[in-house]
C-alpha cells in the first residue's frame, strides 16, 4: 500500500453520503486528477479493496455566493489580494466498479484514497482474469503522471463465442476511426493467425490500399507503444486487393485512386485482381441493387420473383439481353404485362432503376479470358479466402448504390462459405474454411441507416449477422460519423462500442443517455488518438490511446 500515492480521504456528508455505487473524496492540494482515473480505498472491516473510477471533479469554497467573493477582493479589484481568505478544497465524485471480496458496503468517512497503479487497474477492470490466449490489445490507458498501462479486450467477447461485433463512431478525420480499427485488426491477425480471415472495405481514396507496406514516417516513440502492447510494429500480412473493373486500359482496367505504379507492382506480385459481374453468374444478386430503394408495395420484389421464373430471362443471356427483355414489359400494348400481372408503370420504374445501375464497367457481358485484365468474380474470391488472409475490396470509386450492391454480395458470399452452401468445385483452396471471418465496413449509415426500409435485402443480411453471426463465426466491425444514424437493432447487438470525438448535438441524442454527462461532454473535445471504450468485460467506460498506424496510409505517398 505504501507504493501507491495517497491523494485524499473519503468525505461522506449528510447531503452527499457514500453508497454502494458511488462515493466522494477530497483531494490533497498537490493532486492532479482527471475523469476516467481509477482510485482505490481499503476497507478496514474485511481488508478488501474497493476500486472506483473518477466521474467528475469539483472545487468549492465557504463563500456564500459570487458577490461575497467579489466584495472580498476590494469590490472587484482583480489586482489586489482578497481581504478574506476563503476556505477551499477540490473533491471528486467516484463510481464504484469493483471490490476484491464482493463487499459493496459503502466506504467509510475518512478512509484514505489512493491512486491505482498498473496492477490495480488490471484487477479493477477484471483484466487479471482474462486468458492470455484470447486477450486482444485494446490500447494504452494513462494513469496520472505515470507511464500508460496496456489494456486488453477479452477476445471471447469481441470476436466470439461469448459476444461479438464492434462499432466505432466519431467526427471524420478527428476521431481516427479507421486507424483504430486497423490497429485492432492487426492485433487480431497477429494473435489468431490462420484462425481468422479479414475482409476490409476501402471507401476513401487509397487510404487502405497500401496496408501491406510499412509506414516509413513512424517514430521510435510510436514504435514503443506497439512494443508495450506486445504487437509487432509491422504492416499486414497476406494481403490481396480487389478493384472494380474499368475498361480504360491506362489504369490497368481498375477503377481506383491507387497510382498506376502501385497497381503494376500489386499485379506483378499477384496481390490484386479486378472484379466483374456477368448476367449468367450474378443475376440472382440483382435485388441488392435496390437495398436503398423504397418499395412500400413490394412491387420490386414481385418483379424480381417473376424474373427468377420467367421464360424471357432464361438461357444464355447478357446484361444487354436482360435490358432488352425488360423493355418488352414496358411498352403499351405488350401482351407480356398480362403474363406477369404487374402494372406497366411498375415495370417501367424497375427498368429505369436497372438502366441507371447496370451501366458501370463492372457489369460485363462475358468474363474476359485475357490475363492482362485480371478479371475475377468477387463472390468466388470470398469463397476462396483462407485463414490469416486480409482481403481489401476497393469501392471508393463506385456510386453509393453500387457500393451497397458489392457489400451485399460480400455478405451473402460469406454466409454461403460458412454454411457450406456452395459447389465444392468453387472453392479451389485446399485449406479449411476460416473459423472466423471479420468484415470491416466504414460509413455503416449507408448500408443500415436508422431510416432503412424494412424490405431492404442488405439490411436483412446485416441484421442476420449481428443477431446470429456470433454462433457462425461471422463478425462485423463497423464505423460511422453519427451513431444515431444507425439502425437500432444493429447498435443493440454490438458488444463493443467505441466513441471518438463527436459534436454536442450528437451527444445530446438518446443514444448517449446512459453515458455520464461529464464523459459525454468530454467526447466533444477528445484529442486525435483518444477514444472512449465500452466493452462487456470492462466494468466501466474507459479512455484509451492507441498506437500510430504501422502501415502505409497512402495519400501523399
Amino acid at each position: 500500500m505504501n507504493t501507491r500515492k495517497l491523494i485524499g480521504k473519503v468525505s461522506a456528508t449528510e447531503k452527499n453520503p457514500s453508497s454502494c455505487d458511488e462515493f466522494q473524496f477530497w483531494l490533497s492540494d498537490d493532486t492532479i486528477l482527471s475523469p476516467f482515473d481509477i482510485v482505490l480505498v481499503r476497507n478496514k472491516t474485511d481488508n478488501s479493496i474497493t476500486y472506483g473510477i473518477v466521474q467528475d471533479i469539483f472545487h468549492i469554497t465557504d463563500g456564500t455566493g459570487h458577490i461575497s467573493n467579489y466584495v472580498s477582493s476590494d469590490f472587484g479589484n482583480a489586482e489586489t489580494a482578497p481581504l478574506t481568505r476563503r476556505l477551499a478544497l477540490s473533491y471528486a465524485k467516484v463510481s464504484v466498479i469493483h471490490n476484491t471480496k464482493e463487499n459493496f458496503m459503502p466506504v467509510f468517512e475518512g478512509s484514505p484514497v489512493y491512486m491505482a497503479d498498473g496492477d490495480d487497474i488490471q484487477i479493477a477492470l477484471g483484466l487479471d482474469s482474462i486468458d492470455e490466449k484470447t486477450a486482444i490489445p485494446t490500447g494504452l490507458m494513462k494513469v496520472g503522471n505515470n507511464d500508460p498501462v496496456p489494456i486488453k479486450y477479452n477476445g471471447d467477447f469481441l470476436i466470439g463465442p461469448e459476444g461479438t461485433h464492434m462499432n466505432i463512431s466519431g467526427i471524420s478525420g478527428l476521431a481516427t476511426k479507421t486507424s483504430y480499427v486497423m490497429f485492432l485488426l492487426k492485433a487480431i491477425q497477429h494473435k489468431y493467425k490462420e484462425d481468422v480471415a479479414i475482409i476490409v472495405m476501402n471507401v476513401k481514396g487509397d487510404d487502405l490500399l497500401h496496408v501491406h507496406q510499412p509506414n516509413e514516417k513512424i517514430t521510435d516513440a510510436q514504435r514503443k507503444d506497439w512494443d508495450d502492447l506486445g504487437i509487432p510494429c509491422a504492416p499486414f500480412e497476406n494481403v490481396k486487393y480487389l478493384y472494380p473493373y474499368r475498361r480504360q486500359k491506362s489504369r490497368l482496367y481498375a477503377n481506383t485512386a491507387l497510382s498506376t505504379e502501385d497497381l503494376e507492382e500489386q499485379f506483378h506480385h499477384q496481390q490484386a485482381a479486378n472484379f466483374v459481374y456477368t448476367f449468367e453468374h450474378d443475376i440472382n444478386k440483382v435485388d441488392m441493387l435496390f437495398s436503398n430503394v423504397d418499395d412500400p408495395n413490394y412491387t420490386i420484389e414481385f418483379i424480381l420473383n417473376y424474373i427468377d421464373y420467367g421464360l424471357e430471362f432464361r438461357g444464355d443471356l447478357s446484361w444487354s439481353d436482360f435490358k432488352e427483355a425488360l423493355k418488352g414489359f414496358c411498352s403499351k400494348g405488350s401482351s407480356r404485362k398480362n403474363d406477369s400481372n404487374i402494372l406497366i408503370q411498375s415495370w417501367q420504374r424497375f427498368r429505369r432503376l436497372i438502366n441507371n445501375s447496370i451501366n458501370d464497367d463492372i457489369f460485363v457481358n462475358a468474363k474476359s479470358a485475357g490475363k492482362d485484365q485480371h478479371q475475377v468474380y468477387l463472390s468466388e474470391e470470398v469463397l476462396n479466402i483462407k485463414g490469416g488472409e486480409m482481403t481489401v475490396v476497393d469501392i471508393a470509386g463506385l456510386t453509393e448504390q453500387l457500393q451497397c450492391f458489392v457489400f451485399g454480395d460480400i455478405i451473402r458470399s460469406i454466409y454461403s462459405l460458412k454454411h457450406g452452401d456452395f459447389d465444392p468445385d468453387e472453392r479451389s483452396s485446399d485449406k479449411p474454411v476460416p473459423k472466423k471471418i471479420i468484415i470491416f465496413v466504414d460509413e455503416l449509415n449507408k448500408y443500415a441507416p436508422s431510416t432503412s426500409s424494412k424490405s431492404s435485402p442488405l439490411l436483412a443480411n446485416l441484421l442476420d449477422i449481428t443477431e446470429r453471426g456470433r454462433s457462425e463465426g461471422i463478425i462485423l466491425f463497423s464505423a460511422e460519423q453519427l451513431r444515431s444514424a444507425i439502425h437500432d437493432r444493429i447498435k443493440a447487438n454490438c458488444g463493443t462500442n467505441i466513441y471518438g470525438r463527436t459534436n454536442a448535438i450528437e451527444v445530446s441524442r438518446p443514444n448517449y443517455k446512459y453515458v455520464p454527462s461529464v464523459y459525454a461532454n468530454m467526447m466533444t473535445r477528445l484529442k486525435k488518438g483518444d477514444l472512449i471504450i465500452h466493452h462487456p468485460v470492462f466494468k466501466t467506460l474507459l479512455k484509451i490511446q492507441f498506437p500510430f498506424p504501422a502501415y502505409n496510409q497512402g495519400g501523399d505517398k
